[in-house]
């Protein structure tokens, strides 16, 4: 692949050719840097490469601490995260042995012909727990 370079101002222009595999590469990067690749050509010709700062290299190690202290929530979330499943799918059983306990005191209560009161704030909070 041929690329021409031209000055912005007087004469003259500079052919090269080169690879499809470096054109690959130099295309790679310009998506990487979200940069034409024409651009990118320009700063490998000049050598306007940006040496990383030590604020560059402060920063990664703030990084990788803060990172180990994610990692380190992240064990100890796991397992309450687990625990409090478990607890739920507990209430949803025990709501449901309730809602059937319920039913069949209901049931006594018509055999017996006693009063039947519905509890309906009972009924919504069973509702809840087996969702």
């Amino acid at each position: 692949m041929k690329i021409k370079i031209k000055p912005e101002k007087g004469f003259g222009k500079i052919e090269v050719e080169i690879s499809e595999e470096l054109w690959k590469a130099i295309e790679r990067i310009s998506e990487k840097y979200n940069k034409p690749p024409e651009k990118i050509l320009q700063i490998i010709f000049r050598g306007e490469f940006k040496e990383p700062s030590e604020e560059y290299n402060s920063l990664k190690e703030e990084i990788n601490v803060l990172e180990k202290k994610v990692w380190e929530l992240e064990k100890r979330w796991a397992p309450l995260r687990y625990k409090a499943y478990g607890l739920s799918e507990d209430n949803k059983i025990l709501a449901i042995e309730l809602s059937g306990l319920m039913a069949e005191n209901f049931q006594l209560k018509r055999f017996l012909r006693k009063k039947v009161k519905p509890d309906f704030e009972l009924r919504k909070l069973i509702s809840y727990y087996i969702q």
